[in-house]
């Protein structure tokens, strides 16, 4: 925990900084939510199609899924929302003419999660 799935736009992939915006993120994770550093994952889904509206073309998506055990106050949950989306800002530059749709949610695990590490 936490278990982190960013789902991007094929379009933005020599325009986001994926690296970056991973180490920013964790750090935020550790200092709003009360992570630990080595628990913060975080793993990329390029995807290839987008549609907006009724447009395919001349926007990309951005969306960061968090999910954290159960605990946080939903002011921590949106106080971490507000900071993936400031983060986005700095770290994902769209291509000229690219309307970025940028989101992110914050969820609870279910009680059901295990993990294992080898």
């Amino acid at each position: 925990m936490p278990q982190i799935t960013v789902d991007y736009s094929e379009q933005l992939a020599e325009g986001f900084d994926r690296p970056g915006f991973a180490r920013a993120l964790h750090a935020a994770v550790v200092d709003i939510a009360a992570a630990k550093p080595p628990a913060c994952k975080t793993q990329f889904r390029r995807t290839e199609n987008t549609t907006v509206g009724p447009d395919a073309e001349g926007h990309a998506v951005v969306h960061v899924h968090i999910g954290l055990l159960t605990g946080r106050t939903d002011e921590t949950k949106a106080r971490l929302t507000e900071a993936v989306l400031e983060l986005l800002r700095q770290y994902v530059k769209p291509a000229e003419g690219l309307d970025l749709h940028a989101s992110a949610e914050v969820r609870e695990l279910d009680p059901s999660y295990r993990k294992f590490e080898a």
